[in-house]
């Protein structure tokens, strides 16, 4: 685990804004307008899901299969890069964004290098060693180690990634918390732990306990003031949400009603 931890929310910094699948209440999730509309709402860090299609390119795809966001059928894993390639990924949030495509990783991290932001990338699914050095490498290959913020349910996939690459910081997401977060970060060397938002309200006290230990805690997926308020109070460093204008906006006016 890193000695010191730029992840932890400094007393009275604002909340860390990760947007979910990039800001995805106003463009479709997981693309290029999507990652846009994030930047342009003020999130610094852009949260996106990355799987493998047949023929072991990285996509950007929350699901297992392409039936719900794009209009193709069937598993990821059993379309090539050049049949995902023609798929449309926007038509089905609206009208405006049809002709959206399933980015590869390659072309979101060019994205990012020119247009800016960082990635909060979650290695999503079924994957084999081989699998996780294909996305490690298109991130040190666009030199994006710096920029990227590497997370997953699966701790196997986190081991894989450090062996790789040691200087990327890594995220545990969690349903439930395991028994013990603190011994899990310090066995998977975690920059942070992020459980979901039920998962935190079964024991705060393990944010003080994580916090102590130098590891960072982000929720997900929280897109209520209410909540926003309640888990900004217990100390946690950041929140992902698929509202992301508008926590930038609640963190700058709670800023400058507390400053």
């Amino acid at each position: 685990m890193p000695r010191t931890n730029s992840f932890l929310r400094a007393p009275g910094a604002q909340l860390r804004i990760w947007a979910h699948r990039g800001n995805s209440s106003a463009a479709p999730e997981n693309t290029a307008a999507s990652d846009e509309a994030a930047r342009r709402a003020g999130a610094e860090w852009i949260e996106n899901d990355v799987r493998t299609t047949k023929d072991g390119v990285p996509v950007v795809m929350h699901d297992e299969t392409v039936d719900r966001t794009t209009d193709g059928t069937g598993p990821i894993q059993s379309l090539t890069a050049a049949q995902v390639a023609q798929l449309d990924a926007g038509s089905w949030f609206a009208p405006a964004f049809a002709g959206q495509r399933v980015p590869t990783l390659a072309a979101q991290l060019d994205g990012l290098k020119t247009r800016g932001g960082n990635l909060l990338l979650e290695i999503k699914g079924q994957h084999t060693r081989s699998s996780v050095v294909r996305i490690v490498q298109e991130i040190q290959v666009h030199r994006m180690s710096g920029r990227v913020f590497v997370q997953s349910f699966e701790p196997q996939y986190l081991r894989w990634v450090h062996e790789l690459a040691p200087e990327l910081p890594l995220g545990l997401l969690r349903f439930e918390l395991d028994p013990d977060p603190v011994a899990i970060a310090k066995d998977l060397e975690l920059t942070a732990y992020n459980p979901s938002d039920a998962a935190l309200q079964t024991r705060p006290g393990i944010i003080r306990e994580l916090h102590a230990a130098g590891v960072a805690i982000n929720i997900w997926t929280v897109d209520d003031a209410g909540r926003w308020d309640a888990l900004e109070r217990a100390g946690v460093d950041g929140i992902i949400t698929n509202c992301p204008a508008e926590l930038a906006g609640w963190n700058a006016g709670r800023f400058a009603l507390v400053g």
